[in-house]
């Protein structure tokens, strides 16, 4: 078996084994309610609210008599969202749960459904989100081996949604949950732009290996840009259902290792959605946004973990847009970051949509990044965690029902 073969199957034989664990929950509710899917909001428990968006609030809910088996429960008022003209933001959110199987995204396990109210019934993450958790970091900061960590984790999610024609259009550290095993989950999609007409072809192409040192931008020649003329994309009409690189030289263009790469470069929308600091300026301006905008945010993502705050935050609302359309990016002197992780990003935040690290070649262009040098894509899950929650504790949280203000009659 070649190599690649066997970093594949170890892959699979993972992904396998974090299948099994994902439906533990689902597998202890059977015990309780005969079926998931026919479930009904009598058989939960109200528990605890863990927070509120824009057209829904989330609740920890048990099932009743299962002493334990958790979930998260996002619950829609249905008159709110109507009167508010936000049914069809929950109806895609809907219909991308239901499209998602990936390590790093949630998976929905049943929809509840009653006159009043809708509820989305998903995994529970007991070790809260990304902005709660860097708030506790010396300096409201992370290392720079735990920003790689979650923004590798948070980029093949974003790879993966890519492929899908899903363009996330939300990512901050608020959106990101943390799993009990330390793995990230990113949430809340009634953001996201569904493009069922874009033409997220996927396409194998051959990249450049990455380079051993370090080059800053200015140093670089033609040469050492990792994707170059020289790249290939191989049309999937002409691609064999066998393959035929195995044992043969390969010829004088094709360099580096098989990618696939499906963005949905085709995909626009007018719209004016985002959270203001992380709003891309194509958003900004008006001028139409696609794919782009995901990775504009993964920078500012990047960014926010390393140094504590935003690039372009102004004093209010209307300083910080102005800030993202017009000002220069800058670095503090505190603390001091690895030159390739200001080098990505710059790349990440380019103003222009059309040059911006990811637009065209995706997620493969930026894990080939120095910054993600040594990160092992096909086997993400078996990373170490720079931060494990402590062991979840139910009876803790029952004991705080007491002191708790939900109401239970909003189910």
């Amino acid at each position: 078996m070649q190599p690649y073969m066997e970093e594949t199957a170890d892959s699979l034989d993972n992904t396998h084994s974090f299948a099994s664990s994902i439906t533990t929950n689902a597998s202890s509710a059977s015990t309780v309610v005969p079926s998931m899917h026919h479930a009904t909001l009598d058989d939960f428990t109200v528990i605890q609210k863990l927070g509120s968006g824009d057209i829904g609030t989330v609740y920890l809910v048990e099932v009743k008599g299962s002493k334990g088996c958790m979930f998260a429960a996002k619950v829609m008022d249905k008159e709110e969202l109507a009167y508010r003209n936000k049914e069809s933001r929950a109806g895609i959110e809907r219909e991308i749960l239901e499209m998602l199987d990936h390590p790093f995204l949630p998976s929905l396990y049943t929809i509840l459904d009653c006159p009043r109210r809708s509820c989305l019934l998903t995994e529970y993450c007991p070790g809260g989100d990304l902005h709660v958790l860097r708030q506790r970091q010396p300096g409201k900061r992370f290392d720079e081996a735990a920003v790689r960590f979650y923004a590798s984790e948070v980029l093949a999610a974003l790879e993966y949604l890519h492929m899908l024609g899903i363009i996330y259009r939300d990512l901050k550290p608020e959106n990101i949950l943390v799993r009990s095993d330390g793995h990230i989950m990113l949430t809340d999609f009634d953001l996201s732009l569904k493009c069922d007409n874009s033409t997220a072809t996927a396409k194998l192409i051959y990249d450049h290996p990455p380079s051993k040192t370090y080059q800053p931008r200015h140093q670089r020649t033609d040469q050492s840009i990792r994707f170059s003329m020289k790249s290939r994309i191989l049309p999937s009409c002409i691609v064999p259902r066998n393959s035929c690189f195995c044992g043969r030289k390969k010829r004088s263009g094709y360099n580096g290792n098989l990618k696939i790469v499906a963005e949905p470069i085709d995909a626009r929308s007018m719209s004016f959605v985002g959270t203001h600091e992380y709003l891309a300026p194509e958003i900004v301006t008006g001028e139409g946004h696609g794919n782009a905008v995901d990775w504009w945010t993964l920078g500012i993502f990047i960014y926010e973990l390393l140094y504590g705050m935003t690039p372009f935050k102004g004093a209010d609302n209307e300083f910080t847009l102005a800030n993202i359309v017009a000002r220069g990016l800058e670095y503090p002197k505190e603390p001091v970051v690895a030159p390739s992780a200001k080098d990505l990003i710059s790349q990440l935040l380019n103003k222009d949509p059309t040059r911006r690290m990811g637009s065209m070649m995706g997620a493969v262009a930026i894990k080939n990044h120095p910054f993600f040098h040594g990160v092992n894509w096909a086997l993400l899950r078996r990373t170490k965690p720079p931060y494990i929650p402590q062991p979840f504790n139910f009876r803790d949280i029952v004991s705080s029902i007491d002191n708790c203000d939900v109401n239970v009659e909003y189910y």
